[in-house]
Order: C-alpha cells, then sequence, then structure tokens
C-alpha cells in the first residue's frame, strides 16, 4: 500500500502550495481525458496513465533548476506536463498528429522535447536507465552542474542493465538521480511477488550508493528529498536512488482490467492518501485558498485540457513525407 501522509508543518509558502496544487490537477485531467479519447479511438496503441502518481513528477520538478534532464519509461505523459510541455503538443501526439510533440510518430510511448530537455518515453522496460547516466556523463564532461533525473518502475529495478549502470554511476560519480517510482505493481504483480527485498533502493548499497524511502503521495516530502539527492549530486558525490513509494490508480495500461487487487484497496488509497487532496487539505487548512478558489483552478483546468484535447483532433496527421525525416539513412 502507499505509504502514509507526513504530519510534520510543511516549510512552504501559500503561492508554492497553490502551484504544486495546479500542476498536479493539470496531470489528473489531461489523463482523465486521455482516458477518454482512447476509449473513443482516437489515441491507438498502448497507453498508460499516471492518476496516482502526479506528487513524483511535480515534487522532484520542483527541485530542479534550468537545464536539468529527465528520461523516464513508458508511463511518461505526467513527466512532460511537469517539466513544462505543452498539454496541446503532448496530446496531439498521443493521437499520432502533426502538431504532437515528435510529429505524431511517438505515440504515447516515445516523444521528446529537447527545449525542456526531456529524453523520453520508453518502451524497453529499464532501457532509459543506462541513457540516464549517459545524460549525467554529458553534463559531467562539460562541467555545467546539470543533474540528471533518471526514472523507472519497481518492475525495472530487476533488470540487469539497472545494475550495471549503478556501478558505472558509481565508478565515474556521475550526477544521476536514480528514481525508483515504486507504484507497487509491475505489470501485474506485486512487488513482494517479483522483489527479493522489501525496500529497493538497498541495492544500491552494493555500488556505494546512498538513496532513502520517500513518501510519494506528498508532493512536498517528494520536494525535500528532491533537494537533498539534487545537492548530492552537484557536490559531485556522485549518484542518489530515491524510492518513491507512490501508487496507481488505474490498470498498468488501457488494456489492462487489473484483476489482481480488490477495488477496495485503491478505494482506500484515494480516501486516504490521495495527494491532490492532501495539497488541497493544507490550502483550506492554512486558510491559504477558498473553496471557490480552488474551484476557479479545477476550471482553469479543465479549460487547458479541453483544448489540449481539440487541438489534438483538429491537427491534421502526417504527410507520408514525414516517414522520411528524423532517421539517419
Amino acid at each position: 500500500m502507499a505509504a502514509r501522509k507526513t504530519t510534520k508543518k510543511p516549510n512552504v509558502s501559500a503561492e508554492e502550495l497553490k502551484t504544486y496544487y495546479r500542476e498536479m490537477l493539470l496531470i489528473r485531467r489531461f489523463e482523465e481525458k486521455a482516458g477518454q479519447l482512447y476509449g473513443m479511438g482516437l489515441i491507438g496503441g498502448f497507453c498508460h496513465l499516471y492518476i496516482g502518481q502526479e506528487a513524483v513528477v511535480v515534487g522532484l520538478e520542483a527541485a530542479a533548476k534550468e537545464g536539468d534532464k529527465r528520461i523516464t519509461s513508458y508511463r511518461d505523459h505526467g513527466h512532460m506536463l511537469a517539466c513544462g510541455m505543452e498539454p496541446g503538443g503532448v496530446m496531439a501526439e498521443l493521437t499520432g498528429r502533426i502538431g504532437g510533440l515528435s510529429k505524431g510518430k511517438g505515440g504515447s510511448m516515445h516523444m521528446f522535447s529537447k527545449e525542456k530537455h526531456f529524453y523520453g518515453g520508453h518502451g524497453i522496460v529499464g532501457a532509459q536507465v543506462p541513457l540516464g547516466a549517459g545524460l549525467a556523463f554529458a553534463d559531467k564532461y562539460k562541467e555545467n552542474g546539470g543533474v540528471t533525473f533518471t526514472y523507472f518502475g519497481d518492475g525495472a529495478a530487476n533488470q540487469g542493465q539497472v545494475y550495471e549502470t549503478f556501478n558505472m554511476a558509481a565508478l565515474w560519480d556521475l550526477p544521476v538521480v536514480f528514481v525508483i517510482e515504486n507504484n507497487q505493481y509491475a505489470m501485474g504483480t506485486a512487488q513482494a511477488r517479483s522483489t527479493s527485498t522489501k525496500d529497493i533502493y538497498h541495492r544500491g548499497e552494493a555500488f556505494g550508493i546512498p538513496g532513502e524511502i520517500v513518501n510519494g503521495m506528498d508532493v512536498l516530502a517528494v520536494k525535500e528529498a528532491g533537494e537533498k539527492a539534487v545537492a548530492h549530486c552537484r557536490a559531485g558525490k556522485g549518484p542518489y536512488i530515491l524510492e518513491i513509494k507512490t501508487y496507481r490508480y488505474r490498470g498498468h495500461s488501457m488494456s489492462d482490467p487489473a484483476k489482481y487487487r480488490t477495488r477496495e484497496e485503491v478505494q482506500k488509497v484515494r480516501e486516504q492518501s490521495d495527494p491532490i487532496e492532501h495539497v488541497r487539505e493544507l490550502l483550506l487548512a492554512g486558510k491559504h485558498a477558498t473553496e471557490d478558489d480552488l474551484k476557479a483552478i479545477d476550471k482553469e483546468i479543465k479549460e487547458i485540457v479541453n483544448q489540449a484535447a481539440e487541438f489534438s483532433k483538429e491537427s491534421p496527421e502526417p504527410s507520408v513525407e514525414e516517414l522520411w525525416t528524423d532517421i539517419y539513412a
């Protein structure tokens, strides 16, 4: 199950809290809309939704600075939105249109933004981990102070290439934060059935890589841990591992009936640990916002998402000539 909320008083401004609330809400409403478009047949292929995990990327982006890089797996829409990629461009890529961020040729799992230093979206489990270390190697080589956030899941944590990467990153003191988004289930297999250790971050100890467990349902806890990890990397101390305990409310992908867990389990997490509700409660309890203020934010976000959906429908499909662009030969 997801970790409990933290109860300590947050050291954060009202404006920061509102920003985190808005950004997490954008991801959730966007993913809900993507699910609708998939059901209507406007999005094809695989589609993995991020609903429930919003605090992970929003918290870590709050700890990043301009020029830092990020790379992740196929559950990637939240990462794109959190780093500032245009919702319309993301949605149009999902529908395979020329207005998409990869001109409609990458789809849900393979879009990129050089401007936002987002390097995918990768469909092969664990394949992005060595690539993330490579991005960090470039930063170290250029001595630009950059850090790379390399995201992967609890399932990918059992891949051999992850440990090869840990070894090289530790040997070369690479400025990479390995982010294990532990949403409790690798496809449909509970972590307890697929992983020999209760906590995954301990595996870094064999390579001398420090790490910690983070409550991934609390955006402020994620931000705090992210700042610590980033400071470690920027100080030239090498990689750091954050195992962020989170939870996905939907199936592994849109085609997953999710029969490996009960509705009661999902509902319990929604009621007790929802990351957006947590920030909502902080805003209301601290009198930083009224119910009407939050309704206005929700209305604004829904309009942004609806506009993104309309853009994704109206943007034309790529021409046949696009097959011959962005290729090696």
